[in-house]
């Protein structure tokens, strides 16, 4: 089954990909609630409709739920765009300068971009801290503050204003990715894309920046709660876009050493490859196998972010320590992160009571 479902989700992902064997008198149940999980699900029925030319049947009332529910997701993200346009004229507005972080700024790099199953409005705005969870609280009085960002819900949809666009455990390389966050700040917020259907332009960063943050991102999320495919398929699809913009791979490289994201770029570039069956000439280190045996497990274990890995169900003390043995499981591939996680983690959270 698992064979049968990654090779259908490389079929899903790319319209050069062959039919994989199996799919007769597949579980398609199954299937649908693997696609659901891992919040792919509008991604999956494209090849779901393309199994109409091969002959190849799912089950009537799957395909018609299948359908109903990518209808939602592109409406879906219909609303998002138009509210995402919204949320940045509204910081703008306040003379705050901004980008777009993920999200509908990614859904634009897939070749339908309703697809993708939308998230919240993650902004990263440039501004002290302060200053920026001063302006939130005084629309939004019960928004919560985090280390990075300040979140609360705006009729609704969850906004994340980031201070900074994310974090690394490690004290000594956070440093260094905060300083490279800081250099790249300015370009990102004047460079847009736009939006399908007429919704408008958002800025967005750029696709050299993205390589990076999005892979720091994919890390610190991987030693939180988990890491799903949606995630990976935004990768996926901005590796793509990298090598249509010519992006300097050597200078990439170095970046990534000199952040200690480059062990996990090569569990990324795994996934990449022997997963969602991209070829080697996108890859931007060379694949690790050792590392993404351990991506992959985690990825299936847990789903989407984690959802159903079972770890978020636990009160919020449990939680705290089974994240830290969780995260010393990982020692002997990430070190510095997963020996500094338990202490950033106790940090931070004496440092929200502070904050408060």
């Amino acid at each position: 089954m698992a064979n049968t479902v990654f090779d259908f989700l490389a079929y899903c992902l790319s319209d050069k990909k062959p039919i994989p064997e199996g799919l007769e008198g597949l579980n398609w149940d199954a299937m649908y609630q693997f696609a659901r999980q891992q919040s792919v699900v509008g991604v999956m029925f494209i090849g779901v409709q393309r199994l109409k030319e091969t002959g190849v049947e799912i089950p009537r009332q799957l395909f018609l739920k299948w359908f109903s529910q990518t209808e939602k997701i592109g409406k879906r993200n219909m609303l998002m765009n138009m509210r995402t346009v919204a949320t940045v004229s509204q910081y703008r507005q306040e003379g705050f300068d901004c980008c777009v972080l993920k999200g509908q700024g990614n859904a634009t790099m897939y070749p339908n971009p309703l697809v993708r199953t939308a998230g919240d409005i993650d902004l990263w705005v440039d501004a002290k801290r302060d200053d920026i969870v001063d302006f939130v609280h005084s629309k939004f009085p019960d928004a919560e503050v985090r280390y990075y960002h300040v979140e609360y819900k705006d009729n609704g949809i969850p906004v994340e204003a980031h201070f900074m666009p994310g974090i690394m455990n490690n004290p000594f390389y956070n440093r260094r990715l905060q300083q490279y966050y800081s250099e790249m700040m300015a370009v990102q917020c004047n460079h847009t894309v736009e939006l399908p259907g007429g919704s408008g332009h958002i800025p967005v960063p750029t696709v050299e920046f993205n390589l990076i943050f999005q892979l720091a991102h994919m890390m610190h999320h991987f030693f939180d709660e988990g890491i799903g495919l949606r995630q990976m398929i935004d990768y996926y699809f901005l590796l793509k876009r990298a090598k249509d913009e010519a992006v300097d791979m050597r200078k990439l490289e170095n970046l990534l050493k000199h952040l200690n994201l480059y062990k996990f770029a090569g569990a990324v570039m795994c996934i990449m490859h022997e997963v969602l069956g991209l070829e080697n000439e996108f890859l931007i280190v060379p694949s690790d196998k050792k590392r993404g045996k351990t991506l992959f497990r985690e990825i299936v274990k847990g789903g989407n972010f984690g959802h159903f890995s079972g770890l978020t169900k636990h009160p919020a003390w449990q939680k705290y320590f089974l994240k830290h043995a969780r995260s010393l499981h990982f020692m002997r591939e990430y070190p510095a992160e997963a020996l500094s996680e338990p202490f950033f983690r106790t940090w931070h959270f004496f440092w929200r009571m502070v904050y408060r």
